[in-house]
């Protein structure tokens, strides 16, 4: 078997779980802010991040162990980013509680999902159409963000 198929899944478990940390070190806080009506439970956004999560290794996987091609290195580099940017966002909104540089941080991880779906495009399609879940999903929490940022100034 290949490595990649346990260090892939790994990976997306360390960020799940990295990023799961700095949340719950804020949800009191969180509890205590004035939410949009559009704010989703929590339980439905776990559900929306374990699907995200899912198809984001289906993805890394099915990219990963695809024939080479230029942008290989591209796209490696833009997963890893990916999932840096991730955890950035939970410790500076979660943790730090500063509503502006997470949105911020959250419009340069939409503009990474973008351009991981653009080069995984015509490298691996099936990569690509995995990620738009993830991507739609961001920039509704951005919009989310922005809400609680101004209800709460």
């Amino acid at each position: 078997m290949k490595k990649n198929y346990f260090s892939i899944p790994l990976i997306t478990i360390i960020v799940a779980v990295t990023g799961s940390y700095f949340t719950a070190q804020g949800m009191g806080w969180y509890d205590g802010l004035i939410l949009p009506e559009i704010a989703p439970g929590g339980g439905f956004i776990g559900a929306v991040w374990t699907v995200i999560f899912f198809f984001s290794t289906l993805s890394a996987l099915l990219f990963y162990n695809a024939p080479r091609k230029k942008l290989f290195s591209i796209i490696v580099i833009l997963f890893i980013a990916n999932a840096i940017f991730n955890v950035l966002w939970s410790f500076l909104f979660f943790t730090l509680h500063l509503f502006w540089q997470a949105i911020v941080e959250m419009i340069i991880l939409n503009v990474l999902n973008l351009l991981l779906i653009k080069f995984l495009w015509n490298y691996k399609r099936l990569s690509a159409l995995l990620l738009v879940p993830y991507f739609v999903w961001v920039c509704f929490a951005t919009y989310l963000a922005y809400l609680i940022a101004v209800g709460n100034m």
